[in-house]
């Protein structure tokens, strides 16, 4: 899946977060988050950034401020070359998660090996089978969608604050820990 866009609306109607996505290829994927679900997933891919920015070849980031200052720059610089103007196309000429947005009721995150950031997201309804939707995205997109969703949460206005991101240094050579789940 080549992401073409992305967009995210705070829907006062549904008083959910409605994450909207299309592809290159005319696809379009859409997600409710809720509130308790933003609450637990935001400061994870916060967490999951810095370490997917200190993973990147090249990088020499000695302690967890170094890493996250350094993550800070990259996603200022980021900001700065993004085309946030450029409205979102609603022209999916596929849907393949359906018409509803899927209720994202679980999430998991892992570092990828090849440099990026692997979101699952599922929704679970205990008589239906579990539906589920895997996003690779490079760590630019992963900044374009944190920013994208806290602009929502201001508009939103739950009172959501993002919290200071705490890094745990790995020893060298230790495996990296497991990737964190959120179930709403």
């Amino acid at each position: 899946m080549n992401i073409h866009q992305l967009s995210v609306t705070y829907e006062e109607r549904q008083d959910r977060l409605l994450l909207r996505l299309n592809t290159q290829d005319s696809q379009e994927f859409r997600f409710w988050l809720t509130r308790r679900m933003c609450t637990r997933l935001m400061p994870a891919i916060d967490q999951s950034v810095v370490r997917l920015e200190a993973a990147q070849p090249g990088v020499a980031a000695p302690d967890p401020m170094a890493q996250q200052m350094l993550t800070e720059i990259k996603r200022d610089a980021f900001l700065q070359k993004a085309d946030f103007s450029t409205p979102f196309e609603a022209k999916a000429q596929q849907l393949p998660l359906g018409d509803e947005p899927l209720l994202i009721t679980d999430a998991q995150l892992s570092l990828q090996t090849g440099g990026g950031l692997a979101i699952t997201f599922q929704e679970k309804n205990p008589d239906m089978p579990v539906k589920s939707c895997q996003l690779n995205l490079q760590a630019s997109l992963v900044h374009g969608l944190i920013h994208l969703i806290h602009q929502a949460l201001v508009k939103a206005d739950w009172g959501y604050t993002p919290a200071p991101v705490v890094q745990t240094t790995d020893a060298p050579g230790e495996a990296a820990p497991v990737a964190p789940r959120y179930t709403h």
